[in-house]
């Protein structure tokens, strides 16, 4: 008697324990890892402070408002009228580094990758300053003038005792 063909179907259950062992163990749609779903659990208890609209009329603080035009900073003077407070901590959680030293300037928001360096922020601003080659920023002038930028006392006024802005 010829031995007995193994059937090419599986069982549910044999499909079942497969499709487990292989799925992911975190939420692979709104995070990058499961360190940074636990991230997400950790700061899910943060509170937000909604951003308040400034109304200024056109006879008031003429060189602000000017200098907002100047530099294109419209998008940021009107702050959202919404926003998800779920996707905003999403976005915190997946931006966290996970390891020392290595610093990843983007985030993964369900199921999407948002870059948030130096270029994607100025993009996204509109592309206000626009350098010729070699030219620098106002800050990056001032900071590299021996009299103009002094770190320690900024950092002493400004910053936690014990603490850096670096």
């Amino acid at each position: 008697m010829p031995p007995r063909k193994l059937s090419a179907k599986r069982s549910r259950r044999d499909a079942a324990a497969e499709g487990t062992s292989a799925a992911p163990e975190f939420d692979s749609h709104h995070f990058r890892s499961a360190k940074h779903q636990q991230r997400f659990e950790a700061i899910k208890g943060w509170s937000f402070h909604r951003e308040r609209r400034v109304q200024l009329r056109d006879d008031e603080y003429i060189d602000f408002q000017e200098e907002i035009v100047h530099r294109r900073w419209a998008s940021l003077v009107t702050p959202m009228a919404k926003f998800d407070p779920d996707i905003v901590l999403e976005f915190y959680a997946n931006a966290w580094s996970t390891e020392e030293g290595v610093r990843d300037m983007r985030s993964w928001v369900r199921g999407q990758w948002i870059p948030f360096d130096a270029d994607a922020l100025s993009q996204f601003l509109g592309d206000p300053l626009v350098f010729e080659e070699g030219q620098k920023c106002e800050f990056s002038q001032r900071r590299n003038r021996a009299d103009g930028f002094d770190e320690e006392a900024i950092a002493q006024l400004l910053c936690i005792p014990g603490q850096d802005f670096a």
